[in-house]
Order: C-alpha cells, then sequence, then structure tokens
C-alpha cells in the first residue's frame, strides 16, 4: 500500500512525490513490512487531513518554510561544528596518553620519589603526619569495608590520625559505625568518630569542620576515601613521598579499581567510561599541565595547598572539583599516579546510577558558571592553563559532550528523516563517532566487545547528562540536589540474586522512567519512516537506540535491590 502523497504530505514538491512513491514501491520488495510500515503512515496522515482544517495545513507548511527547516539546518551545522571539537580533544587527549605510555613517562621519572624510611634517631618522626577522613552517609553494607582498610595502612600509627566522619540519619547505622571505630581504637588505631546533627553542605560540610578540629594543625597531608573505597596497606607508602620531595605538588590522585566491574552489563559499561577517564583524561592532564579534576576520593592532599585556597566550600555538588581548581589557580601541581589502584565500588542500580550522573554533570557546569571569570583573572596561572581550564576541562569535556551527544544522535539525526531537505554528511554521521567510540572502547581492552552496547547506554544517558548540564548553567531547582550513591557491599553475594529480583519494587511510578520511555516511542516512530521511505539507512542505529530507551525506561537495566 502507497502513500496518497498528494493528501498526507502537501510540503513535498511532485518530484519528490514521485521518488518516494518510486522508493516505496522498491521498499515493498527489498524490504520486509517496508509496505505495511508505509500504508499506517499513509493512514495516520489521512485521517489527520480529515480531521484537521486546511488552514492548519497551510499554517503548518508555512511554519516548517520558515522556522523548522532552517532551524534543523542550522543544528546540523552546530552539532557537527561541536562533533569537530570533541574529536579533536579525544585525539589530544590519546596522543598524549599514548606518548606517556611509549616513552615511560611514569611520574616517579618526572618528580623526585624515595621511600619514607624511619630514622634509627628519629624513629617514626621521620614519617610526616597524615590525616586520614573517610566521610560516609547510612553506609550500613560498606562501612566494615572502608573503616577496615584505612585501619590497615602501612604507617607508623602515631603518625596516623583516622577520622570518620559519619553524617548517617539511621541510628542503627550510627551505632554500628561507632562500635566499629571503638573496635578499632582498642587495639591502638587513633581513630576519632565524628558525627553531625544536621548534614550542611553534603560531603564538603562535613569535611570543612572536620578540618577545624584542633589536632588537625599537626598534620601535614590529608587523605580521603570514600566510604566504598578500600585503599591497598602501601597507600600511603606510594603516594605520600611525592608530596615529601616535591613543595609545588598539592594533589597525588590515585587510580579507582571496582571491585563488582562484572556485577551486571550496566556495571561493566560504566568500568568502560571510568577506565577512559583515569587512563587517558585524568593521565593527559596531569602529562601537559599537572592539572585535573579532584575524584573527591582515592587521593593525598598537601594540607597548606587546601588551606590557601580557602579550604572546602558547599556552593556545588562537586566540593571536590571546586577545590581543585581554586588550588591549581594559585600555581600548585597535580601528579595522576596510575599505577596506585584502590578498590572501590560502581553503581549497581540504574536509580543509583541515574542520581550520580546528575550530580557528576549538573555540579561541573554550575561551578564553570560561577568560576569562568575567576579563572580568567587569575595571575599566577599561565594563558595556557587557563585555555585548557576553560576549554578543555569545562567546555569540550563536561557540555560540549554531553549536548552533541543527545542533541545530535537522539535528537537531530531521528528528526531529519521527517525533513528531505536536511542533509547530514556521512562523515558527522559515521566517521566522527566512529573514531570517538574506538579511543574510548581502548581503554577497557577486555570489554571491546561491548562497544555497541556502550554506544547505546551511554547515548540513554546523555538525556540525563544534559539535562543536568542546562540545570547547572541555570541554576534551576535540582541544581544543588545531592542524593548519596547507594552502595551495596556483599548484599549481592550474601543474597541470592533470585530472591532480589522477586521483591522488584512495585511501585508503578517507581520502576518505570516515563521520560525514556516517551522517548523510544518517538525514536521508534523515526526509525519506523525512515525504513518505509528514506534511503539513507538511518533506522539501523535509529531502531536500537529506541529499544534501549524502552528497556532502560521498562527498567530492565541493573540489578533489582529489595528496598
Amino acid at each position: 500500500m502507497i502513500c496518497s502523497l498528494n493528501k498526507t504530505t502537501p510540503s513535498l514538491q511532485k518530484p519528490e512525490k514521485k521518488e518516494m512513491e518510486a522508493f516505496v514501491q522498491r521498499a515493498q520488495r527489498y524490504r520486509p513490512f517496508a509496505g505495511s510500515m508505509a500504508g499506517a503512515f499513509d493512514l495516520f496522515f489521512s485521517s489527520a487531513t480529515l480531521v484537521l482544517p486546511e488552514q492548519f495545513w497551510a499554517l503548518s507548511m508555512q511554519f516548517r518554510t520558515a522556522v523548522l527547516v532552517p532551524t534543523m539546518k542550522v543544528a546540523v551545522v552546530l552539532c557537527l561544528i561541536m562533533s569537530v571539537m570533541l574529536l579533536i580533544e579525544k585525539m589530544s587527549m590519546g596522543f598524549v596518553s599514548l606518548y606517556a605510555k611509549i616513552f615511560r613517562r611514569k611520574p616517579e621519572k618526572i618528580y623526585k620519589w624515595e621511600a619514607v624510611k624511619e630514622d634509627e634517631e628519629q624513629g617514626s618522626l621521620a614519617y610526616p603526619m597524615v590525616l586520614v577522613q573517610v566521610p560516609m552517609f547510612n553506609e550500613k553494607e560498606v562501612y566494615k569495608l572502608s573503616i577496615g582498610a584505612v585501619c590497615n595502612l602501612a604507617w607508623p600509627s602515631d603518625r596516623l590520625i583516622i577520622q570518620v566522619l559519619d553524617d548517617s540519619t539511621e541510628v542503627i547505622t550510627r551505632d554500628l559505625v561507632q562500635k566499629e571505630c571503638e573496635k578499632w581504637r582498642r587495639k591502638g588505631i587513633n581513630i576519632d568518630y565524628i558525627s553531625r546533627d544536621n548534614r550542611n553542605g553534603y560531603k564538603a560540610g562535613a569535611l570543612k569542620e572536620a578540618m577545624e578540629i584542633s589536632y588537625v594543625q599537626i598534620c601535614e597531608y590529608v587523605t580521603i576515601f570514600d566510604a566504598d573505597f578500600q585503599p591497598d596497606s602501601d597507600f600511603l607508602m606510594k603516594t605520600v613521598p611525592f608530596l615529601i620531595h616535591n613543595p609545588e605538588i598539592g594533589l597525588v590522585q590515585a587510580r579507582w579499581k571496582f571491585v563488582n566491574a562484572d556485577d551486571c552489563m550496566m556495571t561493566r559499561i560504566q568500568e568502560m567510561s571510568l577506565n577512559y577517564h583515569f587512563k587517558v583524561e585524568q593521565q593527559s592532564g596531569s602529562s601537559t599541565v599537572s592539572f585535573f579534576g579532584f575524584n573527591g576520593t582515592a587521593g593525598v592532599w598537601r594540607i597548606a595547598a587546601i588551606n590557601e585556597a580557602a579550604g572546602w566550600k558547599e556552593r556545588t555538588t562537586v566540593e571536590d572539583m571546586d577545590l581543585a581548581v581554586r588550588t591549581t589557580l594559585l600555581g600548585w601541581k597535580f601528579v595522576y599516579v596510575g599505577s596506585v589502584k584502590v578498590k572501590s565500588e560502581l553503581p549497581s542500580t540504574f536509580k543509583a546510577y541515574r542520581f550520580q550522573q546528575h550530580r557528576w554533570s549538573c555540579g561541573p557546569a554550575n561551578l564553570f558558571k560561577k568560576m569562568a571569570l575567576e579563572i580568567l583573572r587569575a595571575k599566577k596561572v599561565s594563558l595556557q592553563k587557563k585555555f585548557y581550564l576553560i576549554y578543555n576541562f569545562f567546555l569540550a569535556r563536561r557540555i560540549i559532550s554531553h549536548n552533541v551527544t543527545f542533541f545530535f544522535y537522539c535528537v537531530v539525526i531521528p528528526l531529519s528523516v521527517f525533513i528531505p531537505e536536511v542533509e547530514i554528511p556521512r562523515w558527522g554521521v559515521v566517521y566522527i563517532p566512529t573514531i570517538i567510540t574506538c579511543l574510548n572502547a581502548l581503554g577497557t581492552p577486555s570489554s571491546i566487545h561491548l562497544t555497541f552496547f556502550w554506544i547505546l547506554f551511554e547515548n540513554v544517558m546523555s538525556w540525563h547528562r544534559c539535562k543536568a548540564v542546562f540545570i547547572g548553567l541555570t541554576e534551576a531547582e535540582r541544581v544543588n540536589e545531592w542524593i548519596v550513591t547507594e552502595k551495596l557491599g556483599d548484599m549481592l553475594k550474601t543474597k541470592p540474586l533470585v530472591n532480589v529480583v522477586n521483591k522488584i519494587r512495585t511501585k508503578f511510578w517507581d520502576r518505570y522512567n516515563f521520560s525514556e520511555l516517551g522517548i523510544g516511542i518517538c525514536l521508534w516512530m523515526c526509525a519506523s519512516y525512515d525504513y518505509a521511505y528514506r534511503t539513507d539507512h538511518y533506522f539501523v542505529y535509529i531502531y536500537p537506540l529506541s529499544i534501549s530507551f524502552l528497556i532502560m525506561g521498562f527498567g530492565y537495566v541493573g540489578a533489582f535491590i529489595p528496598k
């Protein structure tokens, strides 16, 4: 059945109508169900033509010609420009990381590094005083793991102070954490349990108040571990020497290693993205301008650098990045040590991952808005570092990347199937995304066979990240939302998965993600129209993308955890 184009698509010129009719006839022979789809669209448009008045169609055609087509053409140009910018950024970071790997540009070769040894005369006084902070909030599943790991750090006990900063609102959890601290204190560990009766400033507020305690003044360095992080016993032995022997270094950042990467497809995909972040983004920043964003955990700070930068601030939900930017503007250098890995946990539920990604996308955009002028006015850093901060660190990676991923691949390309006047060059649709995808996939060679699923998952998540970026830039309602990422610890190992699945959340609005469902349905319509009428074969990409949105919309992604 061929669409009656004279009635249903008055915007098409006669040659276009004949061309489409001929293509639909060919499609009936070579594409299964293409004729049926064309018939369905014909029926829909025919019904709409009968119901809606002719004035509506006349106005819609004028709107299409005067507004829609020019807007789509401008959107294509902007998306192509952003794609090229992102490609250049990805390739430049890749080349820097490759150079550092080939020529073995390890931190130990660039900076002075000597192991700390106990002196016969000074004894343990040869070791500097180190403060260890473990902020947590209702971390019932993982508090034992993190406290046990930091208490087993290989460092003289009289030169180490551990602070457990517990903002838990659950009384039972507070009691458990406090008892765990008391257990280690009886073993001779200098551990201090600190709790607040409020959550002012969230994590930044807890860290800020803890740094004001009198005994912190005798400490030279501070290391921070979130509640799900488990450093190896030699962590301080490998990282602190960089700070001891290089007075210009303000931060030493270690790499994250994931204990639950194999739990499900979603955690495998997260591992791919984060491995790229550490192996390429952090490595390239450390190698070029001695700067990268502090990851908020698994890093060692020089306390003098924190104090000079006016300490922790609570103005955004990325207090770690805020401190890092303010510190580097004062001339301090950062070192990334990828050989030191700290075990941590990835979000296993889609809901927890969404909240985490909202914070990680909204916070940087909001911080960029607050600090752009401050970066430009900074007097202690070079123009090169200012450019790096403004363009590479903020614009390219944290604003452009999220926008181009969602608008180009989830909006512009799918909608272009309805507008024949809009043409997108093959290099923008195929070559650029292919190169970018390959660069990301190389960060985790063992998961390279999951690249296709990684593309689809990241495109779906780009909807949440893009939305979060605009919230951060406009300081909308959720700009300061802080929901602690749910950690499971050994829950899935100790409880059979079948029991967990049987306790799937039953509330309708809890189970389904309606925005993903709506986008998935729209994309399915775009793919079907392209399949029935167009020759560009966009449906090969849009159909899987639509299915991905629908799968994640129905909640069939990640682990299902009972409340």
